[in-house]
């Protein structure tokens, strides 16, 4: 790439649920460029999802559909093995649904992220990738994709013709395969603000990212995600906000 560089900034929110409460999503929106927004089947009630919906379109940052497995016990990180015409149509019913709300604030949904263990079973498995893409076209196939680099879920999206946006995740450590180390092992999740900041710089204007082995494993991020649950959400976006521009890193949604 020439010139400036654009890169878009993404967070999960709107998962809180009820009387349980979840991340600070007005924090994130005034940090992040697109909001993968839950649609209630892994968190986010009604109300949550609605006003985690208008605060975006209030502060102009771009809504995505972040679909999952039926899995509220789980907060969607339990895999599942589901018929893909089943999981299709659950994902169809969850892009309708939060794009209904959107519209109803005065935006819409302008991107489809899958959450949790759906994103990293889709991003291996064909078969689950291909209900994702389904779902997506059924619904709109213009809607981009947010997917990692590389994965079944970029390849099948790409095959059936819709956009698709490769992410990198700074705050997640990565396998020499490209794929996420799985929650719950050693060092998965990074909560250190420098750390977390230093490689969002090298995944962006490096097109790289150091894996747990110490390879260093090629990207090209379109966008980069913090997590808003992880420990100290808001301190890690803005302090990969403001390294990312102190580089000369124009950010910016995609959709």
């Amino acid at each position: 790439m020439t010139g400036q560089r654009v890169v878009d900034l993404n967070a999960d929110l709107g998962e809180s649920y009820g009387a349980w409460r979840l991340g600070d999503d007005e924090a994130l929106l005034a940090i992040v460029t697109s909001a993968n927004v839950a649609c209630g089947f892994h968190a986010g009630d009604p109300l949550t999802i609605r006003r985690t919906c208008a605060s975006a379109v209030a502060r102009a940052v771009t809504i995505g559909a972040q679909v999952s497995y039926h899995d509220l016990a789980g907060f969607g990180r339990r895999e599942m093995t589901v018929p893909p015409d089943e999981l299709a149509a659950e994902l169809l019913y969850q892009i309708a649904a939060l794009d209904g709300v959107a519209r109803a604030e005065g935006g819409r949904v302008g991107y489809v992220k899958p959450h949790g263990a759906l994103y990293n079973r889709a991003a291996r498995d064909p078969e689950q990738a291909g209900a994702v893409v389904a779902a997506v076209r059924a619904y709109d196939a213009t809607l981009p994709v947010l997917t990692l680099p590389g994965s079944a879920t970029a390849r099948a999206a790409a095959e059936a013709g819709l956009p698709v946006v490769t992410e990198a995740f700074a705050d997640r450590a990565y396998n020499d395969d490209g794929s996420l180390v799985r929650r719950g092992q050693p060092g998965a999740v990074l909560t250190d603000p420098a750390v977390v900041a230093t490689r969002a710089i090298g995944m962006v204007t490096g097109s790289s990212v150091r894996t747990v082995s110490g390879r260093e494993l090629n990207i090209s991020p379109q966008s980069v995600c913090v997590h808003g649950d992880t420990p100290g959400a808001v301190t890690l976006a803005s302090a990969i906000r403001s390294a990312l521009e102190r580089s000369g890193v124009t950010l910016a949604p995609f959709a």
